[in-house]
């Protein structure tokens, strides 16, 4: 029996151009929308969670190695870089389509920034005690410094010069000239200091092991001050108009706002599920880690209400929105204008 040809009816091949149209704009849509990504590294399923800022749902869930926890977007915003520690391995994505582009082996990348002139790109080693400053034109390594113990968190002099690194196993933070890798101070500042912002001529220093942020001096690292809030303090933000201070206290489950001038706590949001890193999304919002809670919490800082919570992988660690220029995330207080790219 002699096959036929389906030839679809007029009223079939249009409902057929109909359905490919709504295709096409739904598609477009989705396209528009990945303009504005949040991205999450959920480091315990080895994945980077993708979502929508607007709609909060999630776009794609891009597959790394074994354990990434932190970011550093490129200066010219082109790239969004992410350590695999476990992996050994920098991925490269795509900062406005989200999309893998490419990767490069570096030793335990836990902590990663670019310096604020473009000319740098520093890690710290948690795992191997080690920090590596290389040449971020190309990647190639300029000094490694085996360090004591279980380096974490940094930021750098406003004009480059320098970098401050956290050691979190041995309760000091050091001093590291980026152009010759010479160690200029190392500072006792308490147990297990964390993030750190350069802010008004001071360094600030969060001490997860106690109730204090400590401020330094950066010319020989004396602890100046230690600034009382919530037990725990972790990480330290400067909000977009780098008008405020936040510190989360990820222990006690409360994020800190200091006063610009002062540094005294102004207002305290209790945010459940061990609040980490923070962005600020474009309506003012913050968007916070729990890394206890596979959540994102949405935070009005005015109110300090939860207005929302978006789920993630398992142990959500750092966040970053595309919508924010690449230097916001130095967390740099007295940030320098951006580079040309």
């Amino acid at each position: 029996m002699r096959s036929v040809p389906f030839r679809p009816t007029r009223p079939v091949r249009r409902a057929g151009l109909l359905m490919a149209a709504c295709a096409s704009a739904i598609l477009s849509a989705g396209a528009a929308r990945a303009e504005r990504l949040a991205f999450v590294l959920n480091s315990a399923d080895a994945t980077i969670s993708e979502f929508d800022i607007d709609t909060h749902q999630e776009v794609r869930r891009v597959s790394v190695l074994r354990e990434p926890h932190h970011t550093a977007p490129t200066p010219d915003g082109k790239y969004l870089l992410v350590g695999d520690t476990a992996g050994n391995m920098v991925f490269f994505l795509d900062a406005v389509t989200g999309e893998r582009v490419k990767q490069i082996p570096i030793a335990d990348p836990y902590q990663l920034q670019f310096s604020p002139d473009g000319r740098f790109f520093t890690i710290a080693g948690l795992a191997r005690n080690q920090v590596d400053i290389y040449d971020a034109a190309d990647y190639h390594l300029l000094h490694r410094l085996h360090v004591d113990a279980m380096p974490s968190h940094m930021n750098y002099a406003p004009d480059s010069s320098v970098v401050y690194v956290s050691l979190q196993d041995s309760g000091k933070v050091t001093a590291i000239e980026t152009a010759t890798g010479n160690v200029l101070w190392t500072s006792d500042v308490g147990s297990t200091p964390a993030g750190v912002l350069w802010h008004n001529g001071q360094i600030l220093v969060g001490v997860m092991g106690t109730n204090y942020v400590a401020a330094l001096d950066p010319t020989d690292g004396h602890v100046a001050r230690k600034i009382e809030m919530a037990p725990g303090p972790h990480n330290l933000f400067v909000s977009p108009d780098q008008k405020r201070l936040y510190v989360t206290c990820r222990a006690s489950g409360v994020i800190e706002r200091l006063d610009w001038d002062t540094l005294n706590v102004v207002q305290s949001y209790h945010v459940a599920g061990g609040p980490d890193d923070i962005v600020f999304a474009p309506d003012g919002k913050m968007w916070a880690t729990l890394r206890w809670r596979q959540h994102v919490a949405i935070i009005d800082t005015a109110s300090g209400d939860i207005t929302g919570t978006i789920r993630t992988g398992r142990s959500p660690h750092g966040i970053w929105l595309n919508t924010n220029q690449p230097l916001l995330h130095l967390s740099m207080a007295d940030r320098p204008a951006l580079p040309t790219p």
